[in-house]
């Protein structure tokens, strides 16, 4: 069996593996950034508004929260919100604990959206799912047999 140079991938490498699923997650989020498009939306408002709408128990969905969960800065989340909110998809309230804080929540017509979107992007997964789940498989299996082979 012979060695290969350090620069070769191997059939079947982790580098080959990673390039799957790295390819096929690029392939969900091209769908997703073109169906918010499609449905009059950026997708980074796309992105805003789910945070929102899908937003963990106890959290508010506060400016800085949705920063974090979208890493991006504050100053470009508040140009989301303003977007957004002049497209009457979300709405801002003062936080009741700190009349500082702004808490976004989503307004009847931005969850009308974001159920249109979620239904499609379900129905991408469906055939996406298997591709993701056997790319992941190989990242795994790969993964084991080199760090078997270290042993």
């Amino acid at each position: 069996m012979s060695s290969l140079a350090k620069s070769e991938v191997a059939p079947g490498s982790l580098l080959q593996a990673l390039a799957e699923f790295r390819h096929q997650l690029r392939s969900f989020l091209q769908f997703s950034e073109q169906a918010a498009t499609d449905h009059g939306i950026r997708p980074r408002q796309h992105q805003l508004l789910l945070q929102v709408a899908g937003i963990q128990p106890g959290h508010l969905a506060t400016i800085n929260y949705l920063a974090e969960q979208l890493g991006l800065r504050q100053n470009s989340v508040v140009e989301l919100a303003d977007r957004s909110q002049a497209q009457g998809l979300v709405r801002r309230t003062e936080d009741s604990q700190d009349r500082r804080r702004v808490v976004l929540t989503v307004t009847a017509k931005g969850m009308r959206l974001l159920d249109a979107l979620a239904e499609s992007h379900a129905r991408e997964l469906d055939e996406l799912a298997p591709r993701l789940i056997r790319a992941l498989d190989r990242i795994k299996t790969t993964r084991a047999a080199a760090l078997k082979e270290t042993r």
